[in-house]
């Protein structure tokens, strides 16, 4: 499987995601949707940048009854978009469900992810909040093992954690980690994070990278900076 930078557009606007997306002449960079994007723009975004060219990750993060997101996957799954996700926190029913529902009548389904812990998430947030005392990394791979034994393709998850993943659930088993900075860049509010290089060398199959991309003076220069540490 080959590796790749996804680009989180956390834009309020579809103006401001396009006239983004149009700074990017030679490239077509994979693109995250989020639920700002989307919950403001609508499904209409999704198509419009599909129609440019540029692969997708919808990252809306479906939590619910196992009969209620399969019913959501199936309205998703006709957007035609490459990646989407989901809490593993919603049990493996619920994981095996929005499988059955993503998938199209003829086979076919975008790939389908589930989300660990947040990179967000600390063990004393985890502990003090959710009141989870495991620590956070047996969470951590207990949460990918159910993902794996639902059947979905892989995890969200820090990339502190993308060995690990690979090695309790398959090198084939997608890891696909936020949590991305460049070593002289600012964190933000990221807890558990990693430069492109260092994702590279563990093994993340894909790395989001938002604000260092999308924040910075040169949005492209930053863009194949990225691409040169992680892929080339």
């Amino acid at each position: 499987m080959g590796k790749d930078v996804i680009v989180a557009c956390d834009f309020p606007t579809k103006e401001d995601v396009l006239n983004f997306l149009d700074l990017f002449t030679d490239e077509k960079p994979f693109v995250k949707i989020g639920m700002e994007l989307f919950y403001g723009a609508g499904p209409e975004i999704v198509r419009e940048i599909k129609k440019r060219g540029h692969k997708i990750f919808l990252d809306l993060k479906l939590h619910d009854i196992p009969n209620t997101v399969k019913k959501s996957m199936a309205v998703l799954s006709k957007l035609d978009v490459d990646m989407t996700n989901l809490h593993a926190a919603g049990t493996v029913d619920m994981m095996k469900a929005a499988i059955e529902g993503l998938t199209r009548p003829d086979g076919t389904r975008p790939i389908l992810i589930a989300v660990t812990q947040l990179t967000s998430t600390s063990q004393e947030r985890m502990e003090k909040d959710l009141l989870i005392n495991e620590p956070i990394d047996k969470v951590v791979m207990h949460y990918a093992k159910n993902a794996a034994e639902a059947g979905l393709d892989g995890v969200v998850c820090s990339p502190l954690e993308a060995e690990k993943v690979h090695a309790t659930c398959g090198k084939e088993f997608i890891t696909v980690t936020p949590g991305v900075r460049f070593a002289d860049g600012d964190k933000g509010d990221q807890v558990r994070v990693m430069t492109p290089e260092q994702a590279k060398i563990i093994g993340s199959d894909y790395i989001v990278v938002g604000r260092p991309i999308t924040a910075a003076d040169d949005p492209v220069a930053a863009y194949r900076r990225c691409v040169k540490e992680f892929i080339d």
